[in-house]
């Protein structure tokens, strides 16, 4: 079993990022999907070889355009999503996934936390970490290629 810790739109707000820390040495992957990647560098000094940082539309400097992580015979494809215009239906998104052979899409940019199947595509939003009224990240869990996503309220 692999499991994954997965965050969104911190927003340079580095507080948020530590709200989760506690759960970084316990799992396999840490994946920040953008707009905030610089409050990832102190967990890329700590966990560089199970840490990626996508790039997201408010971040310049930092992170991956899009990665994919392959992780129990599962591909998952990340990015941040706003490339592919996930605020207005995920068709592009899954497209995109499809073409790297991914069963998994994770992204952010909405700030709505959501876990859906959508052509078979399974689609995870952690919603943001960031955010002040009711930050989250997702738990996922992957085993024997089966896929569980959990959202979890920070």
């Amino acid at each position: 079993m692999k499991t994954f810790i997965v965050i969104s739109d911190s927003h340079g707000r580095a507080g948020a990022v530590e709200r989760v820390q506690r759960l970084f040495p316990e799992n396999d992957f840490i994946i920040h999907l953008g707009d905030g990647s610089g409050d990832m560098r102190p967990v890329m000094g700590e966990f560089p070889e199970k840490t990626r940082v996508m790039k997201g539309n408010c971040d310049f400097y930092y992170g991956e355009d899009e990665c994919v992580i392959e992780a129990e015979g599962v591909r998952v494809f990340c990015c941040h999503g706003h490339k592919y215009g996930v605020k207005y239906g995920l068709e592009r998104l899954v497209a995109r996934a499809k073409e790297l052979d991914c069963a998994v899409a994770l992204y952010g940019h909405t700030h709505i936390a959501d876990v859906k199947d959508v052509d078979d595509v399974l689609c995870v939003n952690p919603g943001s970490i960031g955010d002040y009224a009711e930050p989250t990240y997702c738990f996922m869990a992957i085993h024997r290629g089966n896929v569980t996503a959990t959202i979890v309220r920070a």
